[in-house]
């Protein structure tokens, strides 16, 4: 019997957009949807659901994590306050947004490491957008692709299942 603690997604750390320590510890026993986001992708009007998402279920305790990548076909090519002006601006968007990391291959933020061990093979982002829902525990309750709207009924569940409704 090991007395090593299960890695859980509270364990992992980034920076913030504007380069504060953003420890996802500080967000213990509150459920999470993590996106890798990007600015000038076909999905890119999702921001507009997630903050929807966000003001929604922000009193139960959900926190909307987004994650800027630059890893698919140079879609977030801006530097961090030119990707936070147009979030503001044109979706309204003021859930908390990480600094810009890679969220695919061996560079990959350790976060975006353990998601693809934990969902397995196909839960690693082939693309901007996928979503990530964790429990108040800390674990993977589903992953979705890009395809799968913020608003549709499948994350919806996912979301009641994590907020434990």
């Amino acid at each position: 019997m090991s007395d090593m603690k299960e890695q859980t997604a509270y364990d992992f750390i980034f920076e913030s957009l504007r380069g504060e320590p953003m420890p996802l510890a500080e967000f213990e026993g509150r459920p999470l949807l993590i996106v890798n986001t990007a600015s000038k992708c076909g999905f890119t009007p999702q921001y507009k659901e997630l903050e929807e998402i966000w003001r929604k279920h922000a009193d139960d305790g959900l926190v909307v994590i987004g994650v800027p990548s630059n890893d698919f076909a140079n879609q977030e090519p801006g530097n961090a306050a030119e990707i936070g002006n147009f979030c503001e601006i044109n979706f309204g968007v003021d859930f908390p947004l990480t600094e810009k990391v890679h969220v695919t291959g061996t560079e990959a933020h350790p976060l975006f490491q353990w998601l693809g061990k934990q969902g397995g093979f196909f839960s690693k982002p082939r693309w901007n957008f996928y979503k990530y829902v964790i429990g108040r525990d800390g674990k993977l309750v589903d992953w979705f692709a890009s395809t799968t709207t913020p608003g549709s009924a499948k994350v919806e569940r996912a979301l009641k299942k994590a907020l434990g409704e």
